[in-house]
């Protein structure tokens, strides 16, 4: 089911049909502030282990990072952080960015393995933070990769449909996503260090 929605103008009975669609289980695509991204609701362990399956991984070693719809949510599903991580992420969030702290026991027990630490994005986008408001908890997120050896990530909607449509249960069409991942920060140990280059790398540089 393929489901189109404007960021300006979200119909709020299309964002709740797929909450519900979350609610039974279902995977589903989404745009955020980056690419296109894979998700359920965190909840929801048959989701979860559909998601891996999909992504050709087994649960206990998948790096599935989470999407919150603001930075008080995020904190829900996180040990405290210091000052300058909290500073840090108020100042930088919404935005394209992936946060690594450690969880907490809100996190469900099928992402515990070797690590202790969890992936918490706060996407600009709004389609994505309204459903998750809508949901009442984050949603898993795995980036959609492109077949195509030069593209590594989808963009056209319409493209990202026709190959998942039949594989998962929804495709937000939110209009041409975006072809850089996001920054990942890790914020553990007390320190702050960037651990991936992606999208709005330089705004981080220039605040640690």
């Amino acid at each position: 089911m393929i489901i189109e929605l404007f960021p300006d103008n979200i119909d709020l009975k299309k964002l709740a049909q797929i909450v519900e669609v979350l609610k039974q289980g279902g995977v589903v695509i989404y745009p955020t502030d980056t690419v296109y991204t894979m998700g359920c609701s965190l909840s929801s362990t048959k989701g979860i282990e559909r998601v891996a399956k999909l992504k050709g991984v087994k649960v206990e070693k998948a790096k599935f990072s989470i999407v919150c719809s603001d930075l008080s949510h995020m904190t829900d599903y996180s040990q405290p952080v210091s000052n300058p991580v909290f500073k840090l992420m108020k100042t930088l969030l919404p935005g394209p960015y992936t946060f690594v702290l450690e969880g907490n026991r809100n996190i469900p027990r099928i992402f515990e393995s070797n690590r202790k630490t969890i992936g918490i994005r706060v996407p600009d986008n709004k389609i994505i933070r309204e459903l998750v408001k809508m949901l009442g908890e984050p949603i898993i997120s795995t980036s959609i990769h492109d077949d195509d050896e030069l593209l590594e990530y989808t963009t056209d909607p319409d493209m990202i449909a026709e190959k998942w449509d039949k594989l998962v249960d929804v495709v937000i069409d939110g209009g041409p996503g975006g072809f850089e991942a996001s920054t990942i920060v890790d914020c553990t140990d007390g320190g702050i260090s960037i651990i991936r280059r992606g999208k709005g790398v330089e705004e981080v540089e220039n605040l640690i």
